[in-house]
């Protein structure tokens, strides 16, 4: 009974998280590698419940959101240029979650005229209307659509054998194979995903009795989300790598596997796109929104009422329709937008690891709670393991958008 109160931050914010861009990622993965990056979805799921494990950690004993405590171990300075990349990183995404969400609605022959203003009215009622307790049950609810991709993965038919090959660690050195590895590992593992999640712990007000169970609920989450890729690329490995078919969007990995395996595997792919587009879509503006307002000392909450927390709601109103309204432009190209969303999410990630590093091990913060020595080791391996992939991701980023 204590797990299912305590349900809900950590779960809900790894599903979140494969969101259009994320979809994308996964099933270019599938389709043009096949089985074989399995082995890096592995090492990505640990990686991503020891941080997210990290974040619950600092919520519960502080009670802060992760951005107050940032400003308050670096001041201002460090703490704006934060949430400026973190600002701009998260229009990125909430731009491709919108397109994503037109995408989805368009395959069922829907225009997007009509669904994304449909859509920006009910995300707006939802949380200006809804308290924290209503918005997290429909977030949970939401997550269990997800399943759509396990159901397409068996509809594939797979080939056991050539999915266990997929776990046996292996490696190319051209630029495509390495730019998708570090595409994997920078739409697994978010910036706005520490600072949603810890947010979302304090304002549940999770007791410090109950760190364990918290604890319990972010692996889950980490094991859920990568479950659900797992699928996803599962899905595009045995239908559309198969038959040598490349794709650049998730879109057109649904519409590629209708003549393959049929109409209902194409629908269960397009409702999944757009469930996770839409979840990511409303949490994402969240997360800026609680990011922007604890760093700067502003009142901030989904139970707060328009009034009590005017810039909260003003800063989620205003990203919301941003992205809406920029995926209504015509000739947009949404790749490019993706693209410079990773780029700036490979920049700030590693910063925000070490914020969390040196906040966590700090004893007069954390006391008790800080890092063990074997989860610092870890951590700090982890940690050291993305910068590199940054500079990576960046150069190939760069290079691609010159």
């Amino acid at each position: 009974m204590i797990f299912m109160g305590i349900l809900g931050p950590g779960f809900i914010t790894s599903t979140a998280d494969n969101d259009a861009g994320g979809i994308a990622t996964y099933a270019i993965a599938g389709s043009q590698e096949g089985y074989s990056l399995l082995w890096v979805l592995l090492l990505i799921t640990f990686s991503l419940g020891i941080i997210q494990e990290m974040s619950s950690r600092m919520g519960i004993v502080t009670g802060q959101g992760l951005a107050g405590l940032i400003r308050e171990k670096f001041g201002v300075r460090w703490t704006f240029l934060a949430m400026l990349l973190m600002l701009f990183a998260n229009i990125c995404a909430i731009i491709s979650n919108f397109s994503g969400i037109a995408a989805s609605m368009e395959i069922f022959g829907v225009s997007r005229y009509i669904s994304l203003p449909l859509f920006f009215v009910i995300i707006l009622w939802l949380l200006i209307k809804g308290t924290y307790r209503i918005v997290e049950k429909v977030f949970l609810l939401s997550s269990l659509f997800y399943f759509s991709y396990v159901i397409s993965g068996f509809m594939a038919k797979p080939e056991l054998s050539k999915i266990a090959h997929g776990f046996i660690p292996s490696f190319k050195t051209d630029t495509g194979y390495l730019v998708l590895v570090i595409a994997l590992i920078g739409t697994t593992i978010t910036p706005w995903m520490q600072f949603y999640l810890q947010s979302s712990i304090v304002e549940k007000r999770i007791k410090l009795d109950h760190i364990r169970y918290s604890s319990a609920e972010v692996y889950i989450g980490a094991f859920f989300t990568d479950f659900i890729s797992f699928f996803i690329i599962i899905a595009t490995a045995a239908t559309l790598f198969n038959n040598g078919i490349r794709i650049d969007t998730a879109e057109h990995a649904a519409l590629a596997l209708k003549p393959l395996v049929g109409t209902y595997c194409s629908l269960l792919f397009a409702i999944g796109l757009l469930n996770a587009s839409l979840l990511a879509a409303t949490i994402l503006p969240v997360s800026t929104s609680y990011a922007i307002c604890e760093a700067f000392g502003w009142e901030s909450g989904i139970n707060k009422k328009v009034k009590e927390a005017p810039i909260f709601f003003s800063i989620f109103i205003f990203t919301t329709a941003l992205g809406a309204g920029v995926v209504l432009l015509p000739k947009l190209n949404l790749m490019k937008v993706m693209l410079l969303s990773q780029t700036v999410n490979g920049i700030l990630l590693p910063v925000i690891l070490i914020f969390m590093l040196l906040i966590i091990n700090d004893k007069k913060i954390m006391g008790e709670y800080c890092n063990s020595l074997t989860r610092n080791i870890i951590t700090y391996l982890t940690a050291a393991g993305l910068i590199i992939l940054t500079v990576f991701l960046l150069f190939f980023s760069m290079k691609d958008l010159l």
